[in-house]
């Protein structure tokens, strides 16, 4: 029993290294991505389509998980009845209800946070290499604990050691040899301390409501400002923008009719909406 117990365990080590290995893949290979579009539309533009893509794509996750947790809730149910079970099970219920205000704060604030860091990055990318831009991205790792100061989180010498080094590297990386920073790594910069001010805000409100629900409504209020800040600033296709009709009538008829898609119907309208934006944009040969 103890040797099966501690296989899942290094199972389950095994599959979450994978992911976490492949989630930093992802995100590394992004930057390549950034830069590329830059050529094709502009940086909110960019941002509004990426934004809104993932809290699409996060609808019909939610869906699922809501529905496993529901069996789940109601097997149990069936076995303990107990006052304190009751109680823990409503707690965990008004925390993950779509109702908590805590929910659409936290989500607003972190979409805040979010969209003008990767304006800063999506600017950003445009005047540096893109290694230059991951490493100072991750700069973010060093911020937080520093902020988290004034917070009284207090930090370990090896954090200390990580900050003095990592201020060292960004002097190689980022200073000339005339003492300036180049405009495109002081953008990256000042996206990496946003990106440490979201990070703060999910670990602040991820503990009072559900983290994915949180992440479909960062993701939007980050499609919203894009797009306004899109069309102030930017001259985007407008066979682009009458493409979110789809995404507006979806979430009108969930908001005002209460029609609900199914988890099969979502992800089709999630495969649709990238196929249309994907069909709208140019081809990259044509610059070759």
């Amino acid at each position: 029993m103890k040797a099966q117990m501690k296989a899942q365990v290094k199972t389950h080590k095994l599959r979450n290294t994978f992911f976490l290995f492949l989630t930093a893949m992802i995100w590394g290979a992004a930057f390549v991505a950034q830069s590329v579009s830059m050529d094709y539309i502009g940086p909110f533009t960019f941002i509004c389509l990426r934004s809104v893509i993932g809290g699409l794509f996060l609808i019909p996750v939610i869906i699922v998980l809501d529905g496993i947790r529901k069996k789940s809730q109601n097997e149990s149910a069936d076995v303990v009845n107990s006052e304190n079970i009751l109680h823990i099970e409503t707690e965990e219920k008004q925390r993950l209800s779509w109702k908590n205000k805590q929910l659409i704060e936290g989500g607003i604030v972190c979409g805040i946070f979010l969209f003008f860091a990767n304006c800063f990055q999506q600017t950003g990318i445009q005047y540096t290499t893109v290694g230059k831009a991951g490493f100072i991205t991750t700069f973010y790792i060093i911020i937080v604990p520093l902020i988290g100061l004034f917070f009284k989180k207090y930090c370990g010498i090896l954090t200390w050691i990580g900050v003095v080094v990592a201020l060292a590297g960004l002097y190689f990386l980022c200073i000339t040899q005339k003492l300036t920073i180049q405009r495109g790594d002081a953008l990256i910069l000042c996206c990496s301390v946003l990106y440490a001010g979201q990070i703060l805000a999910i670990d602040h409100y991820n503990p009072f409501v559900d983290g994915v629900k949180m992440s479909c409504i960062q993701f939007l209020t980050g499609g919203i400002l894009g797009a306004v800040f899109m069309l102030l600033f930017e001259n985007p296709s407008i066979a682009m923008i009458l493409s979110l009709e789809s995404v507006f009538s979806a979430l009108s008829g969930y908001v005002f009719l209460h029609q609900v898609l199914t988890t099969r119907e979502l992800i089709g309208c999630v495969l649709m909406f990238i196929a249309i934006v994907l069909a709208q944009l140019p081809d990259i040969r044509r610059k070759v």
